[in-house]
């Protein structure tokens, strides 16, 4: 069987999938196995070096979602897409005439076995046919009978497997697209009572609030000056700036919400906190939620 994809072909098709989104490992493999019609599945150890590499030549970057890597193209991974748009379409083109070629190799081996053991009774039918005894010419038909009933009996349970993949295939699928679902409304569902409670609190999260969408500090936070707020507003258009909008403002919501409680983690644990850094962080995040129950109020 020819390989499926030629030299460097593959690290070409792994650009063109995060360039059409940010993609992870896992999500990367499905793809390309629903692109071949479940005919060919490339393992983890085949696709994840392949993405490290793309990433340190530049091509790819990631950041962890999770706990796992969310992989993302970069200007220069775009670059070399539009450089080698030509060799692009022939991959595709490749990619059809492979998942032909595979489908036609397994139907060739399926009707090559069922040809090998049809001239195989044909051949034993022959032979019997030559003898003379009747006992042995009954023998040789009880023979081929059950070579018949066997090669049906074997073909019907062939059948069997093949549709019970098939299906264990696609509840597996089923019920990963369901986990998925469930996360992710749970993951709406908390954000919705956080938001809620930050309504409800009259102020939770004024200068960091400031700092994300670039507006006044929260009613209670009159302590934060008019040069902090616009100072605050020049951070909002730099801050979390690598995460690319994915087209789904939950999730993008999500991703800066996770970015935030990293940044503020990865700071205490490096520095230290005391009780009265915990109380001035209090402060300030009920101004900032404050602000921002305001701005999700308003936009409902």
């Amino acid at each position: 069987m020819p390989p499926v994809f030629a030299h460097g072909r593959l690290r070409l098709y792994l650009l063109k999938l995060l360039d059409e989104a940010p993609r992870h490992g896992y999500e990367v493999i499905r793809l390309l196995e629903e692109r071949f019609q479940g005919l060919y599945a490339p393992s983890a150890g085949t696709v994840y070096p392949r993405l490290a590499k793309l990433e340190a030549e530049g091509l790819v970057t990631h950041a962890t979602e999770g706990g796992r890597k969310v992989y993302s193209i970069t200007d220069a991974g775009r670059a070399e897409l539009a450089d080698r748009g030509g060799e692009l379409a022939d991959l595709e083109v490749e990619i059809r005439d492979s998942v032909t070629e595979l489908a036609a190799e397994i139907r060739d081996d399926v009707r090559g076995a069922a040809g090998d053991l049809r001239r195989e009774m044909r051949a034993a039918a022959s032979a019997s046919a030559t003898r003379v005894e009747d006992e042995s010419w009954k023998a040789a038909k009880e023979d081929l009978r059950k070579a018949r009933q066997e090669w049906k009996e074997q073909a019907r349970r062939a059948k069997d497997e093949s549709r019970r993949a098939r299906e264990e295939a696609q509840q597996a699928r089923r019920q990963a697209k369901e986990a998925q679902e469930r996360a992710r409304e749970e993951v709406q569902r908390i954000a919705g009572q956080l938001q809620e409670q930050f309504a409800r609190s009259g102020g939770v999260l004024g200068s960091l609030a400031g700092a994300w969408l670039g507006g006044a500090p929260a009613a209670g936070s009159a302590d934060v000056s008019a040069a902090g707020a616009d100072g605050d507003a020049g951070r909002a258009s730099e801050w979390a700036a690598d995460l690319a909008a994915t087209g789904d403002p939950a999730r993008d919501l999500d991703r800066l919400l996770d970015r935030f409680r990293d940044e503020v983690r990865d700071a205490a644990r490096d520095r230290g906190v005391t009780s009265a850094q915990v109380a001035e962080a209090r402060r300030h995040l009920e101004a900032a939620c404050g602000r921002l129950g305001t701005t999700f109020g308003a936009r409902s």
